[in-house]
Formats: C-alpha cells, structure tokens, sequence
C-alpha cells in the first residue's frame, strides 16, 4: 500500500502561513532544494490543499520565466509534468489538476493508497492535512522548521480536535539554518 507523507514549512513557532497569510519567509538554499527533488523521486503523485493549489497553479506554469533562482529553473518543468492532484470541496477542475477530490475523501484517498505506485505527497495544505489526519490516513510528516518567528498565523494542523501521535525518525539540518523533523504517524 502507498504511503502518505505530508511535508510542510513551518516557522520556528509553528505556522505554516502568517497572519495575513504571508508565505514570504522559506528560504530554499541548495540542501532543502535537492531534498525536495528526492521527495519526487519517492512519490509518484502530489496532493495539495486548493490554497496552496492556487498559490502553486500561479507561480509554477511560466516561473521560470519570472526567475532564475537555480530552484524555481529545476523544478518548474517537473512540476508541470508530474501528478498533480487538489484535495478541494469547492474546486471544480484546473487545466494544471490531474483531478479535484472532493467531498468524499476518505474514500478517493484510500482508492489512492491501494493503487500500486510510488508514495503519495502532501505539499502545504494545512486544513487537508488536518482532514486527512482525522481520517486517518496521514501516515508520515516532514515538517521543515524555518528560522523566523511569526506570532500568528495558520498552524501546522487547524481544526485538529484529537491527538496524533507520532514517532520520531529523522532529524537533518538544511543550510539556511532550516531543521527537518521527520514524523511516522503511530496508530
């Protein structure tokens, strides 16, 4: 069975967006950079929550049009033809979304699971992780914990109502000061 894996940035003091929803803060140094194209080597389809689905549908058709950050050149033409998949109640279709999964998610996501293939990858979407963990069907996290400190904003899990308990089984420090947590979800 596929694996779900959610990976995450989130601020020294736990937010994964501030509170005007500013997402300004990751920095994306050359060691979180190549971790991240390992991640697409253990996955074969990437999920997304339709905020951050809107921010990356955005940014990553033309982004290396718009810069030439060595990242953003080496990613935008795998992000355009990869699975892409939006977890979204109120999406109905996007050019760039292989499929919206709607209201009966517990059920698509499991379908998914049980399809053979690599993992399945959560990038950003904190309120789907919260539905998914719920669901219980996350079954790792990799929280990457940047050096800033917000005050406020989106937590890593809103809504979560009940305790997720999670083993310890990584822990790797980026350049840029950036700390990865990695996290098996115990059942």
């Amino acid at each position: 069975m596929r694996k779900l894996s959610y990976f995450i940035h989130t601020t020294a003091d736990g937010y994964t967006k501030g509170p005007q929803g500013e997402f300004d803060w990751p920095v994306m140094g050359p060691e979180l950079s190549d971790y991240s194209f390992d991640l697409g080597e253990e996955n074969d389809i990437t999920l997304y929550g339709r905020v951050t689905w809107e921010m990356m549908a955005a940014w990553w058709p033309d982004a290396e049009s718009r810069t030439d950050h060595p990242h953003v050149v080496r990613y935008a033409p795998i992000w355009r033809r990869s699975r892409k998949m939006v977890i979204s109640r109120t999406l109905q279709k996007d050019e760039w979304a292989e499929k919206v999964i709607g209201d009966d998610l517990d059920t698509e996501i499991r379908a998914l699971k049980e399809e053979p293939g690599k993992g399945l990858l959560l990038m950003g979407g904190a309120r789907a992780a919260s539905s998914l963990a719920s669901l219980g069907l996350l079954d790792e996290l990799r929280i990457a914990v940047h050096p800033v400190v917000l005050g406020g904003g989106t937590s890593l899990f809103p809504g979560l109502d009940e305790r997720l308990n999670l083993r310890l089984i990584e822990t790797r420090t980026f350049d840029e000061g950036v700390v990865l947590h990695r996290y098996e979800v115990v059942r």
